[in-house]
C-alpha cells in the first residue's frame, strides 16, 4: 500500500492557544480510520487543516505526496479531499433533489455552477442514482429543512462524495442520530466508501460504531496524538482509557 495522505510536525495556534501540536499521520490508500478524543481534543481542528478551513501555523500536508498544505478548500476538494460536517451545510429550504443537484453543478461546472441550468434531464438522473446509493431517494421532493437528521446526515455525506474523492473526512457522522439508526446510517456510508476503494477518517465519539468500522484508530488528547494503531490496541490504551473513553468499552466486534 503506499500512502494517501501525510502530515508532517502539523500545527495550529490562535494566539496563546495551542489546538493542535506536532500532529504527524500517515494514511494508506484504502484504509479505514477512526478518529477519536475528547471534545476540544484537536480531532476537528486536524480534519479542517487537511481540509483547508484553517491554514496551520507550522508543519506540512501532502496528498498522494502533492504539497498542499495551507491550500484553500475548493482547490482541496480538487485535489480529492472531500468532507461532510459534523453539523450537515445543507440549503434547508431546498428539497434533497436540488441540494444534490447543486453537489452535481459545482462539480461539473466549477465556480460557475450557479449560472448553468440546474434541472438538466442527465443531471437529474445522476442526482437520483446518487441518493439512491445512499438510500435516501424517496426524499428527493422534500424539503431538507423537514427531513430526519439521519437523512439529512446522508444528503450531506452523499453530496460529499459525488466527485468520487479517493479520500473522505467525516465529521461525527452518527452525531445527533437516533441509537436504533447509528448502525443503519453507518452501513450506508461505508458500504459506497468500501465498494469504489477510498480511504476515509471518521471523528466518532461512539466506540461501538469505532470499533465496528474502524481498521485503525486516531486517539487525540490535548491538541495532540495520544495514540495510534490497531483498533483494539488503542481502545485498551492506559492512556486512551483513562482521558478518552473511560474504563467501560463496548466490544462490538467479539459481539
Amino acid at each position: 500500500m503506499s500512502a494517501i495522505l501525510s502530515t508532517k510536525s502539523l500545527a495550529k495556534s490562535f494566539g496563546a492557544i495551542t489546538a493542535a501540536a506536532d500532529v504527524s499521520v500517515t494514511v494508506e490508500e484504502g484504509e479505514i480510520v477512526g478518529v477519536i478524543g475528547a471534545n476540544g481534543a484537536g480531532k476537528t481542528t486536524f480534519i479542517n487543516m487537511v481540509t483547508g478551513y484553517l491554514t496551520p501555523t507550522s508543519g506540512s500536508i501532502h496528498f498522494r505526496g502533492r504539497d498542499i498544505t495551507g491550500m484553500p478548500p475548493r482547490r482541496v476538494v480538487r485535489a480529492g479531499i472531500c468532507r461532510s460536517f459534523q453539523v450537515s451545510q445543507l440549503f434547508g429550504e431546498l428539497t434533497a433533489l436540488d441540494n444534490m443537484l447543486i453537489a452535481l453543478g459545482m462539480l461539473r461546472e466549477g465556480a460557475l455552477g450557479w449560472i448553468a441550468p440546474l434541472h438538466t434531464t442527465r443531471r437529474e438522473r445522476q442526482a437520483r442514482e446518487v441518493l439512491a446509493r445512499y438510500t435516501i431517494e424517496e426524499h428527493a421532493a422534500h424539503p431538507v429543512a423537514t427531513l430526519p437528521q439521519g437523512v439529512r446526515k446522508l444528503l450531506d455525506i452523499a453530496m460529499a462524495t459525488v466527485s468520487a474523492p479517493p479520500l473522505l473526512l467525516l465529521d461525527e457522522p452518527t452525531s445527533g442520530v437516533a441509537i436504533d439508526e447509528k448502525f443503519p446510517l453507518m452501513d450506508t456510508v461505508m458500504g459506497p466508501v468500501r465498494a469504489s476503494g477510498a480511504a476515509c477518517l471518521f471523528v466518532e465519539h461512539d466506540m461501538e460504531i469505532v470499533e465496528r468500522y474502524a481498521a485503525r484508530v486516531i486517539a487525540f488528547y490535548d491538541g495532540r496524538i495520544l495514540a495510534d494503531g490497531p483498533v483494539a490496541e488503542v481502545l485498551e490504551d492506559p492512556g486512551v482509557r483513562r482521558f478518552v473513553i473511560g474504563s467501560e468499552i463496548h466490544r462490538a466486534r467479539a459481539g
